[in-house]
């Protein structure tokens, strides 16, 4: 196998990180919305609980966007 096809593994490998976060995502905006629907009086806490989770859970996204990007145009 030559360098080009293993930095093209390597990236799509690292990518996948990229999958759980999506996953992630989805899971913290379901649990508020249904949260919300249950104890509507509980909007303003749990909206700012949803928003540091979406952070928090996009910057894993974004690590594992920049380590393929690292392995495809840098290593």
């Amino acid at each position: 196998m030559d360098a080009e096809a293993a930095k093209m593994i390597g990236a799509g490998l690292a990518a996948i990180g990229m999958i759980g976060s999506g996953i992630g995502v989805g899971n913290i905006w379901a649990n508020l919305i249904a949260t919300v629907g249950r104890n509507p009086a509980a909007k303003s806490t749990v909206e700012l609980y949803g928003w540091i989770g979406f952070a928090v859970t996009e910057a894993i996204a974004l690590f594992a966007l920049v380590v393929a990007l690292i392995l495809l145009f840098a290593a």
